[in-house]
């Protein structure tokens, strides 16, 4: 088939790399415009583009699909079907029947569970024990359209977002293909989505990756695994700096801290939440790279009884 490949971030280029080893023709791809990123916020392509031009690709990236010139080059590619995997911005309705076989999307989640941008975030965050990942027909609703194949993955214990979204590109690779190939052969059946274990999950801000220290532990670990590496779990110092925080250790013995409070040992770095404590792994003052948290102790010198996260951040 002739295949329009839709996508943006890392995520979305094994995806690409598995059609690209296919029998399909992918004869453009559609990427979102260049755009900062990086500590110094450096105007680069999407790792989508940078695969796509790598491999010879016509790449197009407007800024808005509504465009008249990208309508009338989308029209002109005589295309079969559009994939699409974390594009980042909504297919409008009169686009949606431009291919013969219309535009599959590649979800991470088992739909309808965790409709919208943030699919692997929530269900961390949430303390699913099993997610997975969802190819179904675009249509105008919100990740509402028509199913034509599944995959699930188990959520281990020290799993971040960064981790399940690695597994579930590669498995969800895969999937697309098998979807494409049933659609090419008239086999695929899709299946309208029902309204059992419906949930939503919209994209996270940074003010959502702010550790609340009087929830429980668990919540705790939870929330700094999701919010990995994006937007990036943080908490505030006692002068209100932030302090960017990677995946805790849960520490059920320890029961005696505060919650925010700080405890420095030889060996670690603990702090106390709601049940027990945990203890930081790494850590990240503002502008500077993550490190030890013992490395970090050792300079900031955190006195007995300082407490994290009561200060609203510095501006």
């Amino acid at each position: 088939m002739r295949l329009l490949f839709a996508g943006t971030p890392a995520v979305a280029v094994p995806v690409l790399e598995a059609l690209l080893d296919s029998e399909h023709e992918v004869v453009a791809v559609l990427t979102r415009p260049d755009a900062a990123s990086g500590r110094g916020r450096t105007v680069a392509a999407s790792p989508v583009k940078q695969r796509a031009l790598a491999a010879g690709l016509e790449v197009l990236t407007p800024r808005s699909l509504r465009d008249t010139a990208f309508r009338d080059r989308l029209a002109s590619l005589e295309l079969d079907c559009a994939p699409v995997v974390a594009y980042g911005a909504l297919v409008p309705a009169d686009l949606l029947d431009v291919p013969r076989l219309g535009w599959v999307n590649l979800h991470f989640s088992v739909l309808p569970a965790w409709r919208g941008a943030a699919p692997v975030q929530h269900a961390v965050i949430a303390g699913d024990e099993v997610t997975g990942a969802t190819t179904f027909r675009l249509e105008q609703g919100l990740d509402t359209g028509p199913v034509y194949g599944m995959l699930t993955e188990l959520i281990r214990p020290r799993d971040t977002t960064g981790d399940l979204l690695d597994r579930l590109a590669v498995a969800g690779a895969g999937l697309m293909l098998a979807t494409l190939g049933a659609m090419a052969d008239g086999s695929a059946l899709p299946v309208p989505q029902t309204s059992d274990g419906l949930s939503f999950a919209p994209r996270l801000e940074v003010e959502d990756a702010r550790v609340r220290w009087s929830h429980p532990a668990y919540a705790v670990d939870r929330r700094v695994r999701g919010c990995t590496p994006s937007p990036g779990a943080w908490t505030t110092t006692p002068d209100g700096a932030r302090l960017k925080l990677a995946p805790v250790v849960l520490r059920p013995e320890v029961t005696d801290l505060a919650p925010g409070e700080v405890r420095v040992t030889k060996d670690e770095v603990v702090v106390g939440t709601g049940s027990h404590a945990v203890a930081l792994t790494e850590v990240a003052p503002a502008g500077r790279r993550l490190m030890e948290a013992t490395a970090w102790a050792r300079g900031a010198r955190p006195s007995e009884g300082t407490v994290l996260g009561e200060r609203e951040p510095q501006s």
